[in-house]
C-alpha cells in the first residue's frame, strides 16, 4: 500500500480530522418544496446506522456524517427546523469510543506505514456524563427494536447489572433514569420522522458467528441474550408501538427495511477458500507444495478415509496444490462423531492416543463451502495457534477447526435471513397500514453486489476497503457501517422516497463530495 495512492488517501483523510465537515451543500432553488410533508421538527429513530457509527465506533466526526444530519440539511431548504444530535464535544481528537468501558474502542483507521486497519492511537475522552437532553437524532448504537420502548435503557445503574440492562450511549443523554428512547424522541414533537430499527434484532447473531439463540416463541425479551434473534411477534409488537406513537400527532415519515447479511463486507470479504500453496508455505511455492503434501498424508487423508468409513463422506477432502482450498470449521449442527471417528482412525492404523485427539478435535468439523461466511475479523485468526492445541494441530482453519464465533455457517445464515424476511414483512405491513413511505434499504444494498449506479454516473460496490476500491467503496473499516459516502447514498435513497411518496422536491446530495476511509501516515 506504500504508493502514490496512499498520498491521495492521506490528503483525503485530512479533510475529516475536524469535527465539522469542511464543505456545505449550498443549494438554493425556488422550485424546492416540502410537498405534503412538514419538516419543521424532524426526528430520527434507530440504532448505530442512524447515529452515524462508522469505523467501529461512534465519534464526533462520524456523527457529523449521519444520514439524519444530511437529511436535515436538505429539509432546511424547505422549512425544516433545527436538528440536534447528542453532544460529542468531549471527543476533542475524533477518537470515538467511551473512556473506561471495555468493548468501546477508538475508531479504526488505515496506518499507511503498516498497511491495515487498526484502532487509532490514543485514549477516548468521551465520558458517561449525563446530558439529560432529548435530541432530534435518537439513533442509539446497539439498540434492538424493543429497546426503544424499554424504561431504564438509559439508567446508569443498569450498566452495573449482570447482564447489563442499560446502553451507555443512551445513558449519556437520557432525560431521566426511567426514560425511553421513544419517549425522549416524542419530546421533540415530531412532524416528520425516519425509523430504521431492526438490524440488531438479527445482526448481533450473525456478527457473533451464530453464537446466540433464535428466540422464536419466547415473548419475554428480558430473557434474551445480547446475540439472540428476536421473536418475530416481539419485533412486530415493538415496531407497532413505535410507529403508533410516532404517528399519534399526525406526523408523516419514512421507515427503512433491514439488509440481509450477505450485503455487507463483514461477511463477504474473507473467502471460504483462501488457502493455497503460497499461503501455507510462507510465500515459497516449493515449501507450500510440500506442506500440502504433508497435510494430505498425515492429516486430511486419514481423516477423510475414516469419515468415509463411518458413513460421513464429504466433510473433509484432500488439499489441492492448485487454486484455493477451504478452511476447516466446526459446525455445531453436525452430528458429533468423535467416538466413531476415533475408532475408525485406530482401525486405519493411527495410534490410539493420536486417534483420540483427532476424534475429539474433528468430531464436528468440516471444510467450509461457498454457502458459509467467514467473518471479517477471522482473517487475522486463520493460521494462528489455538490455545492449548498440540503442535501438530496448531493452525486455525488449517489443522484446527475455526470455532463458532469465527464463521457464520450456511444453516446459521439461513436462520438469520429467514428472520430478516419476517422483520421486513412486518415493517412494510405496518408502514402500509399507517400510510408511511418505505425505503427498501435491503433491496438497495443488494444492488451493491453488481454495482449501484448513482445519479451522477458513479458506480459503487459493496466491497471492503482497498486501494483499488478507494473511490467506490461505501462501507467503513468495520465492514458493517457505511462510510461518509455510504451514508450519503442512504440519504439520497430516502430523499427519493420522500420526493415520490410525499410529492416533495428535495435536492440530492453528492456522494462524491464525501470522504472515504481515514488514512494516516502513521498511527
Amino acid at each position: 500500500m506504500k504508493n502514490n495512492k496512499i498520498v491521495y488517501l492521506a490528503l483525503l483523510a485530512a479533510g475529516i480530522m475536524a469535527c465539522e465537515p469542511e464543505f456545505d451543500n449550498e443549494v438554493t432553488n425556488g422550485s424546492y418544496s416540502a410537498g405534503e410533508a412538514d419538516f419543521s421538527s424532524y426526528v430520527a429513530l434507530g440504532n448505530s446506522l442512524t447515529a452515524g457509527t462508522m469505523d467501529g465506533t461512534l465519534s464526533c466526526v462520524g456523527q457529523k456524517y449521519s444520514f439524519p444530519s444530511m437529511l436535515a440539511k436538505q429539509f432546511a431548504l424547505v422549512g425544516g427546523g433545527e436538528f440536534t444530535q447528542p453532544s460529542f464535544e468531549e471527543d476533542v481528537n475524533n477518537l470515538g469510543g467511551i473512556s473506561g468501558l471495555p468493548g468501546f474502542p477508538t475508531r479504526l483507521i488505515i496506518d499507511a506505514s503498516a498497511g491495515g486497519p487498526e484502532p487509532i492511537a490514543g485514549t477516548s475522552t468521551i465520558t458517561l456524563t449525563q446530558q439529560k437532553t432529548a435530541y432530534n437524532n435518537m439513533g442509539v448504537p446497539g439498540a434492538k427494536s424493543f429497546h426503544l420502548i424499554a424504561p431504564g435503557y438509559g439508567d446508569p445503574a443498569g450498566l452495573a447489572t449482570t447482564p447489563i440492562s442499560a446502553n451507555p450511549y443512551f445513558v449519556r443523554h437520557a432525560t431521566a433514569a426511567d426514560a425511553t428512547v421513544l419517549g425522549d424522541a416524542m419530546m421533540k414533537a415530531p412532524t416528520f420522522f425516519t425509523n430504521w430499527i431492526g438490524n440488531n434484532d438479527v445482526l448481533s447473531y450473525t456478527t457473533s458467528g451464530g453464537v446466540g439463540v433464535d428466540q422464536m416463541g419466547n415473548m419475554n425479551p428480558a430473557t434474551y441474550g445480547s446475540n439472540d434473534i428476536t421473536d418475530p411477534d416481539v419485533f412486530a409488537g415493538a415496531y407497532s408501538a413505535i410507529i403508533n406513537t410516532l404517528t399519534s400527532n399526525g406526523a408523516k415519515g419514512v421507515v427503512a427495511t433491514i439488509p440481509n447479511v450477505t450485503s455487507v463486507p463483514y461477511f463477504t470479504t474473507v473467502p471460504y477458500n483462501p488457502l493455497n500453496a503460497v499461503t501455507l508455505g510462507e510465500g515459497n511455492e516449493a515449501v507450500g507444495l510440500a506442506t500440502i503434501q504433508e497435510l494430505n498424508t498425515s492429516l486430511y487423508g486419514p481423516l477423510s478415509a475414516a469419515l468415509d468409513a463411518i458413513g460421513q463422506p464429504g466433510r473433509i477432502g484432500l488439499f489441492s496444490a492448485e487454486g484455493g482450498n477451504p478452511v476447516m470449521i466446526k459446525d455445531e449442527s453436525l452430528t458429533n462423531v468423535s467416538v466413531s471417528l476415533t475408532a475408525a482412525l485406530v482401525g486405519g492404523g493411527v495410534d490410539p492416543v493420536t486417534a483420540a485427539g483427532l476424534g475429539m478435535v474433528f468430531g464436528q468439523a468440516r471444510q467450509a463451502t461457498d454457502a458459509d461466511f467467514v467473518l471479517l475479523p477471522t482473517r487475522s485468526v486463520i493460521g494462528s495457534a489455538p490455545a492449548g492445541a498440540p503442535a501438530m494441530l496448531n493452525k486455525y482453519g488449517i489443522t484446527y477447526p475455526l470455532e463458532d464465533q469465527h464463521v457464520l455457517t450456511a444453516a446459521e445464515a439461513s436462520l438469520a435471513n429467514a428472520a430478516t424476511v419476517k422483520f421486513n414483512n412486518t415493517i412494510k405491513a405496518i408502514a402500509q397500514s399507517k400510510g408511511l413511505a418505505v425505503a427498501d434499504m435491503n433491496a438497495i444494498l443488494a444492488q451493491l453486489t453488481n454495482g449501484l449506479k448513482t445519479d451522477d454516473g458513479q458506480v459503487y460496490y459493496g466491497n471492503y476497503f482497498s486501494t483499488a476500491t478507494l473511490s467506490t467503496a461505501l462501507f467503513s473499516l468495520d465492514g458493517i457501517h457505511p462510510n461518509a459516502r455510504g451514508y450519503a447514498i442512504v440519504t439520497n435513497e430516502i430523499i427519493k422516497v420522500i420526493n415520490s411518496y410525499y410529492k416533495a422536491k428535495l435536492p440530492l446530495v453528492s456522494a462524491g463530495d464525501f470522504p472515504g476511509a481515514t488514512v494516516l501516515p502513521s498511527n
